[in-house]
């Protein structure tokens, strides 16, 4: 075969597989493999930026959202639960542990947020940490008044290093933000007044309202 016809034919080789492979993954960011798969939580987490001031300025929202950590952990009834099950309202997820002094003090406010702004589109999900004498959260939250927190448990120990490879947080508490989509849209290391007018002002803004 003459060489202009081998190169012709080879050309119109590479077009159709260019154009199968265009066909089946898509073009870029606008469909098909290419979409990020929290594209849609970007305006959620720009309005969390804006609202992390005063009390809960140190809420970061992370450069892009991204899908929350896929965790498991005891729900109030004892079953298994995912945080892809909780799925479909804005989640505020706490980690805390009764031996974690910062944890315990920020707890009665979480209480207040939950019974202030709690329902079908908002939830406190405080997960308790403690491995050992695993009565003793339960008690310990009846014996100081809180009330509102649905009971979340990790007595296996998984949830914490699942959520510090996500997040780089090395201590407790550690407080994630996850849109209703199950996409992260804040982070917060350490310790809030989760009770305050500015938390709350955090929430509303995350959730289209302020």
């Amino acid at each position: 075969m003459p060489v202009n016809l081998v190169r012709l034919a080879i050309g119109a080789g590479l077009v159709t597989a260019l154009a199968a492979g265009l066909a089946l993954y898509g073009t870029g960011s606008t469909g098909g493999n290419g979409a990020a798969p929290c594209a849609a939580s970007a305006p959620a987490l720009a309005r969390v930026a804006s609202a992390s001031r005063g009390d809960v300025a140190a809420m970061q929202a992370p450069e892009r959202p991204r899908p929350a950590p896929e965790i498991a952990f005891k729900g109030p009834d004892g079953s298994e639960t995912r945080l892809a099950d909780l799925r479909g309202k804005l989640l505020l997820v706490n980690l805390w542990a009764t031996w974690c002094a910062p944890c315990k003090a920020e707890m009665p406010a979480l209480d207040r947020l939950q019974g202030a702004l709690g329902g079908p589109d908002f939830a406190v999900v405080a997960i308790n940490l403690d491995t050992r004498n695993i009565d003793k959260p339960p008690l310990w939250l009846t014996e100081n008044g809180i009330a509102r927190l649905a009971y979340y448990a990790d007595p296996g120990g998984r949830v914490l290093p699942a959520i510090q490879r996500d997040t780089g947080s090395t201590g407790l508490p550690t407080t994630l933000l996850v849109d209703g989509a199950g996409c992260t849209i804040g982070v917060m290391k350490g310790p809030a007044e989760w009770s305050s007018p500015d938390a709350r002002k955090l929430i509303l803004a995350a959730l289209g309202r302020s």
